[in-house]
């Protein structure tokens, strides 16, 4: 009984569960990998998707490790030779440069691997799962799905073995519970740096061959979506696994290891009522969210004449029941004690309230992009007029959806905010509150690797059915890939809503992190006072900062897909007799294209993002006087909330605004309004190219951007003081 008391039996729990997670994935890998992968003409395209991925990837990687190292670099002479040491340091100043680097390094090196498997699986799972759908769709949907989940549980295993593991390392060396966490901060930024360029670069070549496709492909050559006359259409399904897999892997990784080093920051307030349960609690309870998504997973079935999002949404309501079972659990282990017998009760509570508000999402997401609805509805019946009303009526729709979001993020910060204050009481004033809030974002994430695994079952289904449609599949098995893929679209925009509401919650936990560390380093308690005129200008530093990033993202898609469409339009020009079927596009070279432009372009607006917070608090140290030491640091706070709140809203209206334009354009694409090459279905397509863009670049960017913001200055905050 002493070792359940003791440190050792949480961290054994979760070692070995995340340790299980990884031999699961595995397995996944060996079940997948044996099932059959088609005809030889099937092969031939899979093979040409596999190689387009594994370049762009290989290159992307290597620009990132590239431009990593330097950072890390820097980041070390910062704190070992730079910075003043103070009293309230964890440790002198070459052990926190240690430290920090180290942690840095983990935290890009799991993100990396993360996606790197995930997608390395993404790509093989596709030619498997066409393959299956000629016989049954039930096969191709458990592949497709169990495929899928290798990423999601890789990115939470890999998130809590790394932040676990340093966390375990510093104890054994002999650090306090207190200490640990401000001394791995640097994990949660190295994550973040990784994934704002892996989802920049992905969301650049998906969207700039997308759009090159379907310019010259469908609007001017009139030919279907992914005809293999196409020189394109391989770059585009490519994209579909750089930008949906491998970038959404790095951004829901980076929102695991942000939300778990920023609640144990809070947790070392809670050790005078808990311990160092209340700091170890974070990684327990999203250590049993992977066993829930594990069983939801393996039951994912259906029939053939049944509805796929049917067997997907029963499969994420039982692994919501059983993260909400296995949170109360881990909240009634190690929330209780003498000091607060019932603040298990309260915590448990703000658990499902995070669990909740991603079911809330799901919903508000469906309700803004399916054409079952008013909001997409009303955009269809306005391409009726042409492409300018079609515009008009999208950005409508895209300002409208950012009205719900918000108050259901209110809502849900206020409820678990004030349950976690009641849960310790008055005496200890905002600290119960804050890790409330904590833990409603734990609940939030609690199913991301199934989430994750829905998420990547949207690329691997439309590349299957691309592979089919290339292949000369009978019209059978492409009804059968459609309706997989058609759930797949499903998927793919309810997994942005989920993650930009777990970024918001998250974004929170973190500036409440930030200013309780700023708090650890001087004894002072900062606010962000927008009457001083340093706090002011930062925080409109913030909201340019958005804007600013957000037009280089577009823009750069606008850019790499020139390139592209000149490249399509040069074939079609050049090689007659593709068109006639007679000669074969060059594939290759407009993945090349694609690749070379996605990774130039994605370097400034990363760049602009990494540098902006630390150029802002370096800056305002210019105006620290005796009298009021910390106003850097509240510049750096006033950034970091009006940048939050603003990315949050971007992000909303661009993730909806373009998965609104998409649908409207397939309603009409079932025959509705004239049907396909209508002037009605014209007008959509160039609504649904302006929102390419919108959705699948800008938007999942600001998911990283706002908790880059958040994690760059949690590593920096010593530099402002």
């Amino acid at each position: 009984m002493d070792f359940i008391h003791t440190m050792k039996f949480p961290f054994a729990i979760v070692m070995g569960i995340s340790l299980f997670a990884l031999a699961v994935a595995f397995w996944l890998i060996e079940w997948v990998m044996a099932k059959d992968t088609g005809t030889d003409e099937m092969r031939k395209i899979s093979d040409a998707i596999k190689a387009g991925a594994e370049a762009f990837l290989r290159r992307q990687n290597y620009t990132i490790v590239s431009l990593s190292s330097l950072l890390a670099v820097a980041i070390f002479v910062l704190y070992a030779f730079v910075r003043k040491p103070n009293e309230h340091d964890p440790a002198g100043p070459m052990v926190m440069a240690v430290c920090t680097t180290a942690s840095f390094v983990a935290g890009a090196l799991c993100s990396l691997i993360a996606g790197y498997i995930g997608m390395w699986v993404s790509i093989r799972t596709n030619i498997r799962t066409a393959s299956a759908a000629r016989s049954s769709l039930n096969n191709a949907l458990r592949i497709a799905l169990r495929g899928g989940a290798v990423a999601g549980l890789f990115v939470c295993a890999m998130s809590l073995i790394g932040v676990g593991g340093l966390f375990m390392l510093l104890k054994i060396l002999g650090y306090p519970f207190a200490k640990i966490p401000f001394m791995i901060v640097g994990y949660g930024f190295g994550a973040s740096f990784v994934a704002l360029f892996a989802q920049l670069g992905g969301g650049i070549y998906t969207k700039a061959a997308d759009v090159g496709a379907d310019l010259v492909g469908k609007v001017e050559a009139g030919i279907p979506e992914d005809d293999p006359r196409n020189p394109a259409v391989i770059a585009d399904l490519v994209g579909d696994n750089v930008g949906d897999c491998a970038g959404r892997g790095a951004d829901l990784f980076e929102s695991t290891a942000a939300e778990n080093i920023g609640a144990m920051i809070l947790g070392v307030g809670l050790i005078p009522y808990f311990g160092w349960r209340g700091v170890v609690f974070p990684l327990v309870a999203r250590s049993l969210g992977i066993l829930a998504s594990i069983v939801g997973v393996m039951v994912v079935r259906t029939e053939e004449h049944e509805d796929p999002m049917d067997a997907l949404n029963i499969g994420y309501y039982l692994t919501s029941f059983l993260a909400a079972l296995g949170f109360a659990g881990a909240a009634w282990w190690m929330l209780r004690s003498e000091a607060a017998p019932n603040a298990w009760l309260y915590y448990t509570t703000c658990g499902f309230i995070g669990i909740l508000t991603a079911q809330a999402f799901v919903y508000i997401t469906q309700y803004y992009t399916e054409y079952k609805y008013r909001p997409v509805l009303s955009i269809a019946e306005a391409s009726k007029t042409g492409p300018a009303t079609n515009i008009i009526s999208g950005i409508a729709v895209g300002l409208e959806c950012t009205a719900i979001p918000i108050i259901v993020i209110g809502a849900a910060i206020l409820t678990s905010y004030k349950l976690g204050v009641m849960a310790l009481g008055p005496t200890a004033g905002v600290t119960g509150g804050l890790f409330g809030t904590a833990v409603a974002t734990m609940g939030m994430l609690g199913t991301a690797a199934y989430v994750l695994a829905m998420d990547t079952f949207g690329p691997i289904t439309d590349n299957a059915g691309g592979i089919v449609e290339m292949s000369h599949q009978p019209e059978e098995i492409r009804k059968k890939t459609d309706r997989l893929d058609a759930v797949g679209n499903t998927t793919k925009a309810l997994t942005k809503g989920y993650a930009i509401g777990s970024a918001a919650l998250a974004a929170f936990l973190l500036f409440s992190a930030y200013l309780d560390e700023v708090y650890n380093y001087t004894g002072r308690r900062i606010g962000v006072d927008l009457s001083k005129p340093e706090v002011f200008i930062g925080a409109m530093l913030g909201a340019m900062l958005v804007f600013l990033f957000s037009s280089m993202a577009i823009k750069a898609v606008g850019e790499a897909a020139q390139t592209v469409i000149a490249e399509v339009r040069r074939q079609f020009k050049e090689k007659p007799g593709i068109m006639k079927g007679t000669e074969d596009p060059d594939y290759g070279q407009c993945v090349d294209i694609v690749t070379i432009g996605a990774l130039k372009q994605m370097i400034l607006p990363g760049l602009l993002a990494t540098a902006g917070p630390v150029l802002v608090g370096l800056f305002m140290r210019m105006f620290i006087t005796e009298t009021d030491k910390t106003i850097a640091a509240e510049a750096v706070a006033g950034m970091l909330m009006v940048g939050t709140i603003t990315g949050i809203l971007m992000a909303l209206f661009f993730n909806n605004a373009g998965g609104a334009w998409d649908n409207a354009k397939k309603y009409i694409e079932t025959g509705v309004l004239g049907g396909k090459k209508s002037d009605a279905h014209k007008a959509a397509v160039v609504g649904d190219t302006v929102g390419d863009p919108f959705k699948d670049t800008a938007g999942p960017s600001l998911h990283v951007l706002i908790k880059l913001l958040a994690t760059i200055t949690l590593v920096l905050a010593p530099l402002f003081l």
